[in-house]
């Protein structure tokens, strides 16, 4: 039967040319034929109009009962697209993978299905379309932790109203596994309570492992902080970092119980700039969470299919100004999916981490800048000196690295040689430049003067002219056959190893530099017999503290020095080493000089 639209056009068409005729005279019969003609197929367009509303008013009735019994029936039924996309889920359906119809409308089936089961599925889906003929097979659903064992019996259906064939799956469960829940479960809200409590305790483990001194020395911070969510919330951790305006690949984190080693160095050896989720995140800046993997091509061709992914999150590592990388976990299919709780965690992470890497970075370039300003207060390699042998330690501490403040020098002087150790009321840049100042000071002046304290007044009196603010403490002496002349300025007494078992201190004393304009050191004089030594030490040494917080101490290295009468530099150095490691046991220690010389045979 012709459309309702189609006669209408016919008629008004004939009602025109019916008007043409009226105006021409002549077949006035003719004319009443096709008025009358006119009539009657108005009156059947009418009749059929009300037909027609009639039986569509059934058709909706009838709609509607369908939606009710779809709704209503007692086995799960999905309907989806010819390529597996959800189109309507049934209220039977919505129990038993437990999410909402609006949740899971519009995704793809076939990420409900196990992983090892979407090929077997998608094979029988293009047969039913081929062949129209239903298949049934057995398979495993597993959403929101819970695991189905099912029969699915796929069919090929065809609806009003839909411009293309539909398919339907009836789930017929067969076993069920849920989650497990302690016996003594606690109401909801303690659940979430602890939910939250665990996310914190995670955030703080996170904060206080990039706080350790060696996520700052070392550039492992990305690695222990991939390792630790790898192990309390994601199965798969990737994390990679902006090098140079460039994202390279930085940590790869799998199961620790699957055998997972190929898949892991595939994902290592990828470029992190030809993966669409890292794109997707440097672009926005903002993190994303997908409870239901639907592109598993989001961290490469067939990496999230590989690695049975069932959720992903990822998030932007950046500090308050900019993004130095991004972070992103999965978790399988069978494990509950992150959540909006879990990407705030994982937002909060990632700041933590970029804050960390930014202080990582700091830190590299000043241990750069002060291995650099190091050598210009630290002799290479100490020089041979006629008459007598030498040896000397530098520590600069366990601490965090600083630019130190202590020195030790030997050069030549008219005559002899000349030695300085000290050390710098301060540590830096700052600190740095005023004992590299007293060090080269007292290398120029050693050349016009015989005396090592007239040396270091004029050195101080150029650090009070400077006004630096800083002070050090020295102590410098110039050596001429077995006359050894000692100047000392703050700094602690040295200390002569006699042959006979005899340890004597000298003087010491006087004024550190930069205190005052003229301030004179303190000198004397000292003869050394063959074989007796002299030891200089900063006060980094004397002033080590044990665990129990006790101090090093003069007394205990006179005890040490003492056992070390007759012994070569080397040994003196060696010793006083081992025995404050000793004493010190775990405790930091703080900078730490010593220069020996013994008079030779």
């Amino acid at each position: 039967m012709a459309d309702i639209a189609e006669l209408e056009r016919s008629l008004s068409g004939l009602a025109d040319r019916i008007a043409v005729l009226r105006d021409e005279p002549g077949p006035g019969a003719a004319l009443r034929e096709l008025e009358g003609a006119e009539e009657l197929l108005r009156a059947a367009l009418g009749e059929l109009a009300r037909s027609r509303r009639r039986r569509d008013g059934g058709n909706q009735r009838e709609q509607k009962l369908f939606r009710q019994i779809f709704r209503s029936l007692p086995v799960p039924v999905i309907v989806m697209d010819t390529g597996g996309t959800v189109r309507r889920i049934n209220n039977e359906t919505t129990r038993l993978l437990g999410s909402p119809a609006g949740y899971l409308t519009g995704r793809a089936f076939p990420l409900l299905i196990d992983v090892a089961g979407r090929a077997k599925f998608r094979s029988h889906l293009a047969s039913v379309l081929r062949d129209e003929e239903s298949a049934a097979f057995a398979t495993r659903l597993a959403h929101q932790g819970r695991t189905h064992t099912v029969r699915l019996v796929l069919s090929v259906l065809r609806m009003p109203g839909e411009p293309q064939e539909m398919v339907a799956a009836v789930i017929l469960p067969t076993e069920v596994q849920l989650p497990e829940v302690p016996e003594a479960a606690g109401d909801p809200d303690e659940t979430v309570i602890m939910a939250a409590a665990r996310r914190h305790e995670l955030l703080s483990r996170l904060t206080r492992l990039l706080l350790e001194e060696e996520s700052l020395r070392e550039p492992v911070a990305i690695i222990r902080a991939s390792r630790l969510l790898a192990a309390q919330t994601a199965d798969w951790v990737i994390a990679d970092v902006i090098r140079e305006g460039v994202p390279h690949r930085a940590a790869v984190v799998g199961p620790a119980d699957q055998p997972v080693g190929r898949l892991q160095r595939s994902v290592e050896e990828m470029d992190p700039a030809a993966a669409p989720i890292v794109s997707r995140i440097l672009t926005t800046k903002s993190g994303l969470v997908d409870e239901m993997v639907a592109d598993e091509t989001l961290l490469g061709e067939g990496v999230l299919r590989d690695m049975g992914a069932g959720s992903l999150l990822s998030v932007p590592i950046r500090t308050d100004d900019e993004v130095v990388g991004v972070l992103t976990l999965v978790r399988l299919g069978h494990r509950p999916p992150f959540g909006l709780a879990d990407l705030g965690l994982v937002e909060d992470i990632g700041v933590n981490l970029g804050l960390a890497l930014r202080a990582q970075r700091s830190f590299q370039r000043r241990a750069q800048a002060a291995d650099t300003l190091q050598t210009g207060v630290l002799p290479r390699t100490l020089p041979e000196v006629p008459g007598f042998e030498t040896a000397a330690i530098y520590h600069p501490g366990s601490g965090l690295r600083a630019i130190g403040g202590e020195f030790y020098d030997v050069f030549p002087v008219k005559n002899g040689w000349g030695f300085v150790i000290g050390s710098a009321a301060g540590k830096g840049e700052e600190a740095a430049a005023v004992t590299a100042l007293v060090r080269n000071g007292m290398r120029v002046l050693s050349v016009w003067e015989d005396d090592p304290g007239e040396a270091l007044r004029k050195v101080s009196d150029a650090l009070v002219a400077q006004n630096t603010g800083l002070f050090v403490m020295a102590a410098a002496g110039f050596a001429r056959g077995r006359k050894v002349r000692l100047a000392s300025a703050g700094h602690h007494p040295a200390v002569l190893l006699q042959t006979g078992g005899g340890v004597r201190f000298s003087a010491g004393g006087g004024v550190p530099l930069g205190f005052e304009e003229g301030a004179e050191p303190a000198t004397e004089t000292l003869t050394l017999a063959a074989g007796e030594t002299l030891v200089l030490y900063s006060d980094g040494l004397v002033g080590s503290l044990s665990d129990a917080g006790e101090t090093y101490g003069e007394g205990r290295l006179t005890e040490v020095l003492a056992r070390c009468v007759g012994q070569p530099p080397a040994t003196v150095v060696k010793a006083i080493e081992d025995d404050l490691v000793s004493f010190r046991g775990g405790h930091p220690s703080d900078e730490i000089t010593v220069l020996v010389l013994r008079k030779a045979r």
